[in-house]
């Protein structure tokens, strides 16, 4: 659709208008527009992004949202209920990460507005627990997989990050680890799992290190929290990563990804409260008032909050358990599809995000590969270092018939490949940015100034 999409469609709005439109035919262009971009998740091709695409559980969730769309619950006084909820989805999310594993019950908690914040948070925590202890050039240690809303934290808060390589499993190699890890680190993180590969780092052994040399350790689990956290139960051998390690000090889980809640919620919990005041900022003798903020967030819809939790209390475990259990199974049998072409492998071992690539020997370009399938409508997420996509398993992507499909069309796709050997591929690799190659290479510049100007009249 180009830069400007719907352009050639509906009136480009270029200035403020001067009359309101009515009601009826805004909505008219919200449907349709809608129905088109959903169509893609119902038929079950589109990895990621669309967690649930239960369309009732939608409905239920946008009824709940809109008797608190209109609520900021910075002003608790006016809405309790946000309290109320607030603390049941951090109890129920501590409950899920076993943080009746800590001594006392002292796990705790904040929601925020999404990973990249509750990534973003702990940092500040970790740097501030740092200068306490006199430590004013802080590190952050952490494998090249770990997600980027760490650096963004880590830039932010004035936090040098040192890159850990890892394994031919992709997960953080600990020699590694270990030799970065000085006097003046303040924190290690690892994923679970990560973003690239849906792997789980060695968390057990980050924690030991941890515990060795008095330091924190951040587990990054905003996209898998709410999935691998099922596997047990479910009689999947997940590695633990949760407060049954002691040297975990703080977990981050999407309530908007596999929590199933509406976009725009995540948790984050911290083994004792001691660590979570250093993420209060608190203004005591502002002429306004007080000014209290648990985080970097002030105004929060209520909506977004109310929908957190009516999501965790309408599924309940049992629900969750089958979800996840659907989920594990497809995984599975992608992963399967992938291994039975010679010209394919997996990387590492995943639970529900399955990143693959060519084979050395088969000298194919993963990007035609993954060019065939989009045009086929499957959205694959392209991937680097090495060049790679990844198939992150979600639950419109259970249904009957889906692998099946999948299967088939990867089979032309590698044949497409071969057949277009040496001819550059459009598809690469860019986080949610949806751009092709050219782009990419083009640098950033052309999107900002795409965002100057409008399409001619």
């Amino acid at each position: 659709m180009g830069l400007y999409p719907y352009a050639d469609k509906y009136p480009v709005t270029r200035c403020f208008p001067q009359l309101g439109r009515p009601r009826e035919e805004i909505l008219a262009e919200i449907v349709e527009m809608a129905q088109l971009e959903d169509s893609p998740y119902h038929e079950g091709k589109i990895s990621g992004s669309i967690y649930s695409g239960d369309e009732e559980h939608y409905e239920f969730l946008n009824e709940v949202f809109g008797h608190y769309s209109h609520a900021n619950v910075i002003q608790r006084d006016m809405y309790p209920s946000a309290t109320r909820f607030e603390g049941e989805i951090i109890a129920m999310a501590a409950d899920m990460l076993h943080g009746d594993a800590v001594p006392g019950g002292t796990v705790c908690g904040v929601l925020t507005s999404g990973g990249t914040e509750s990534l973003m948070n702990p940092l500040l925590v970790y740097r501030e627990w740092g200068r306490e202890r006199g430590i004013t050039a802080p590190n952050l240690v952490m494998p090249v997989t770990a997600h980027p809303g760490l650096i963004k934290g880590a830039h932010y808060f004035g936090i040098e990050v040192r890159h850990a390589a890892v394994t031919d499993q992709f997960v953080a190699d600990m020699d590694s680890v270990r030799s970065l890890v000085d006097e003046n680190t303040v924190a290690l993180a690892g994923s679970a799992g990560s973003y690239p590969h849906g792997l789980v780092d060695p968390i057990d052994q980050l924690s030991d290190l941890a515990l060795e040399r008095g330091i924190n350790l951040h587990v990054d689990g905003c996209l898998g929290g709410f999935i691998l956290a099922w596997g047990n139960d479910l009689g999947y051998d997940v590695p633990v990563f949760d407060f049954r390690l002691p040297g975990v000090t703080s977990i981050s889980a999407d309530t908007h990804k596999y929590g199933f809640g509406l976009k725009g919620s995540s948790v984050l919990l911290y083994r004792s409260p001691e660590l979570r005041r250093r993420q209060y900022f608190i203004v005591p003798d502002w002429p306004g008032g007080a000014y209290t903020s648990p985080g970097m967030s002030g105004s929060r819809s209520g909506g977004i909050i109310a929908a957190a939790w009516a999501s965790m209390v309408s599924l309940g475990r049992e629900g969750y358990l089958a979800i996840a259990g659907d989920i594990f199974r497809t995984a599975a049998e992608i992963r399967d599809a992938i291994r039975s072409f010679p010209e394919l492998r997996v990387l590492g071992e995943p639970w529900f995000n399955v990143a693959f690539t060519t084979t050395d020997d088969s000298g194919l370009d993963i990007f035609l590969v993954n060019d065939f399938m989009a045009s086929r409508r499957w959205r694959l997420n392209g991937l680097q270092k090495p060049s790679a996509v990844h198939f992150c398993v979600t639950r419109p992507n259970t249904q009957p018939g889906v692998v099946d499909l999948f299967r088939s069309d990867l089979a032309d796709a590698v044949e497409h490949a071969k057949a277009n050997r040496g001819t550059r591929a459009r598809s690469g690799a860019m986080y949610a940015g949806g751009m092709t190659t050219e782009q990419v290479e083009s640098g950033v510049a052309w999107w900002l100034d795409a965002t100057q100007a409008l399409p001619p009249a």
